[in-house]
């Protein structure tokens, strides 16, 4: 059975992210749709006034609303479609790995940490970081952790990362026959693409809050 790896970001409207929060600590729903197998794996995280989900899907792609609706009506809404929406659907801009099929997919050691971090890209720089992210995806070019999955929705990128990391060679076939990713990978100048953050100029990505992280094999 298929897995579809989904990643969603909210906004909490003004002044509600606090009890939003709290709505979103105390919602059983995700838990249920893990332990019911319709999900793999449900995640949410906080980053000021930024709510995320990662959910893998077993079989089919569960909507946000059906995981974590109860927050809908703290959240601000999107426009950009013929109907506004609450979660924005981020694009997948890196994996290391993708799944094959749910066995393929399952855990096969516990994991001690499910972590959410955020950055920031040059908005100038967002073509290229995608250009050698897809090349190093599809090409193959070089191993890294299996769970890892990066979004993108305008200059903001949201990762998953799960600890310990697992390394495995994928098992899909890389889309590309190219050779273009640049050997070492540091010259690919990532340094270059992202935004420095204001308050302590540290680059790249930080950790955010984790709200919950449920998975199928660690409830029995």
């Amino acid at each position: 059975m298929m897995i579809y790896r989904m990643m969603y970001r909210g906004i909490w409207k003004d002044g509600m992210e606090a009890e939003g929060l709290q709505t979103l600590k105390q919602d059983q729903e995700a838990l249920r749709l893990v332990r019911d197998g319709v999900l793999m794996t449900a995640a949410a995280f906080s980053w000021r006034n930024n709510v995320f989900l990662y959910v893998e899907c077993i079989g089919k792609i569960t909507e946000p609303l059906a995981v974590a609706g109860a927050v809908n009506g703290y959240l601000t809404d999107w426009p950009g479609e013929a109907r506004s929406r609450k979660w924005i659907p981020l694009v997948d801009v890196f994996h290391f790995n993708e799944p094959a099929d749910a066995e393929h997919w399952r855990r096969q050691s516990p994991v001690e940490r499910r972590v959410g971090r955020v950055a920031h890209l040059k908005r100038e720089m967002m073509a290229s970081y995608i250009y050698y992210h897809y090349q190093l995806q599809e090409e193959r070019a070089f191993n890294g952790p299996k769970y890892e999955m990066i979004g993108m929705h305008e200059n903001l990128l949201f990762g998953y990362q799960e600890f310990p990391g697992v390394v495995e060679p994928p098992v899909v076939p890389g889309r590309l026959e190219t050779k273009g990713t640049p050997e070492p990978w540091e010259k690919s100048r990532m340094d270059l693409h992202f935004q420095p953050w204001e308050e302590d100029g540290y680059l790249y990505f930080k950790p955010v809050e984790t709200v919950y992280a449920y998975y199928i094999g660690d409830l029995g």
